[in-house]
Parts: structure tokens; sequence; C-alpha cells
């Protein structure tokens, strides 16, 4: 057996989702080797190749590969994938887009954001919002997977360096109806939703956008990131990128502090594999209280500003 991860990076490091995504695939087999796309990429390349389980690095550079441009990343995996049993990408907004793209390519199906490996062919993932745990298995000659990353770790072990190799790219051709335009991207000093340790989150009872200062204040004396409900972003509360849940994004960090969130499974799909769950609100019958290890009953107008106070 050998298992492909293909690589995301960040500031000339890997993701930590990536790191997860390595951790997965050891449960398979020693034998992985990771691949990075994209242009000047040797400071990733000297990042990874000091990961202790890493068979072999491998790596292609071309502007084909900029911004992760999911059809030229289908086309280019798809092509040396006859060499691997398990192709893995990270479930994140990228790998979402190009991994079906290449289950497509080699005509086989996708086993989408896996939770567990059982053993080489079996796998356990969430289904219906989280609420049942599917038990799949693949005959499938390679498998396509994309990994959730809050269920497995994301530290490794680093060890000497092992080697690096150039892939030849004189017989591809990239796909050129696809071009990138531009990224949107809103910087902020406050850590990154899905990788941060602690997370700070609202709901709708903050009532207004002026009120969620209060989530923020609290953040920024932890060092935390900031998330909130649906339903705090239907009500203009917070941009939706910030969304926690089954249709926003999903986290695991070591301490996830709830305010005024009354827990809709649909919100509980992204944060319920938080370590320590912190819990605050006035409804005693609250859902969230079901999945906290810690809970408050009371008004959150009167515990927020104290614990802002205290810190």
């Amino acid at each position: 057996m050998k298992t492909l991860i293909i690589a995301e990076y960040k500031n000339s490091q890997l993701t930590t989702q990536t790191l997860s995504s390595i951790n997965a695939a050891k449960k398979i087999t020693s034998n992985i080797t990771l691949l990075i796309l994209g242009q000047n990429l040797q400071p990733i390349i000297s990042d990874a190749i000091t990961i202790k389980g890493i068979t072999e690095v491998i790596y292609a550079e071309h502007d084909c590969f900029d911004h992760f441009l999911a059809e030229n990343i289908a086309s280019f995996v798809a092509s040396i994938a006859h060499e691997y049993t398990h192709i893995f990408s990270n479930a994140t907004t990228d790998g979402k887009n190009y991994s079906p793209r290449i289950a497509a390519l080699l005509d086989t199906e996708q086993i989408s954001e896996i939770s567990e490996v059982i053993n080489d062919n079996t796998f356990k993932r969430p289904i219906y919002a989280g609420n049942i745990i599917a038990t799949v298995q693949s005959s499938a000659k390679i498998k396509v997977i994309t990994v959730r990353s809050s269920s497995f770790d994301s530290t490794v072990e680093r060890s000497e360096a092992t080697s690096a190799r150039n892939l030849c790219l004189d017989n591809f051709r990239p796909f050129t109806k696809t071009s990138f335009i531009k990224n949107e991207h809103k910087s902020s000093d406050r850590p990154d939703l899905t990788s941060a340790h602690i997370v700070v989150s609202g709901g709708r009872a903050l009532q207004s956008k002026e009120n969620f200062k209060l989530i923020y204040s609290l953040a920024d004396k932890l060092g935390a990131a900031v998330g909130g409900s649906r339903a705090a972003v239907d009500s203009g509360f917070i941009s939706n990128d910030l969304q926690i849940g089954q249709t926003g994004k999903v986290v695991a960090p070591s301490i996830y502090l709830a305010f005024g969130i009354s827990g809709a499974i649909q919100h509980l799909a992204g944060m319920k594999e938080s370590k320590k769950i912190f819990a605050i609100n006035n409804d005693p019958d609250a859902q969230i209280f079901q999945v906290a290890d810690y809970g408050i009953i009371g008004d959150l107008f009167d515990i927020l500003p104290q614990l802002i106070k205290e810190l």
C-alpha cells in the first residue's frame, strides 16, 4: 500500500490540516508520499522533508498550480495516481474542490470527510450533520479520500531530512479555460478560526452587532479566534466567514466558549469535537448543555463583562 497526500500550505509552511492528513495516513501505511504543487516551493519542501513518517516528498513547480486551481491539480494528480492505493486531500475549501474531480477522472467514488480509520479500506465519517457516524468500506483499487482535520492530531515529530524529488511536467498540459482572477482575504491579528486553540463564539442572544463586541473583547483577552452561529450571521452580527456549523466551518479547539448559542444540530456539527466546551445560556433546556463540559445558566450580559474584567 502507498498513500499520496496532496499538501496545502500557507506562509511557506504546511497547514495544520495537512499535518492531520499525514497522521490519518499513518494509520493505513508507513509508505507515505507528500505532493507539493505551486511555485517557489523550496521553503515548503524544507519544512516537509523533516516530518517523521514521510517516505518521500515529491513536487512540481508551475504557475498553473498557483491558487490551487482544481482543474490543473486534479488532472496532474490523476496522471500519477496509478502509483498509489490511497489519495488523501484535506476536507478544506480547496480539497473539496479538486478531490471530487480526481475521483471523477479515475472513475471511482470519493470517501468524504473521514473521521476515523478502521483499516486500509474501512473508514468512519459523519452524516446527517454529525448525528450519525457511518462506517463505509471501499473496494476501489485507488481510494480517493478527504480527511476531516479536526478528528486527527496535527502534531508531528521531526527527524532527519528525507529526499525530495522534482516531477517532470514535459507531458502535462494545463487546463486553460479556467484562470485565477482575485482572492479577497480579510486580514486579522486573531488566530485562524479553524486552527485556533481557543474559540469564543456568540449567538443570536447577543441581540446586536454592537453587543457582539463583547465577544471580540473576551477573545482579545484570551488570544482566541472569534466565531458564531448561523443565527448570528443571518442577523448581521458577524460576517459569514466566521460561521461555525454544518454550513460553515468545523472547529475542534482545546477550549470552545459558547455565549448565547442554543445548540441547534447544525451548529453542534461544527464544534462538538472541541476538547472542552463551556456554554453560557439563560435557558436551562438549551441543547448546547448536552455537549458542554461546563455550563452556566445565566444572563450573558452579566457574565461576559465580569469575565472580561477579571482577565
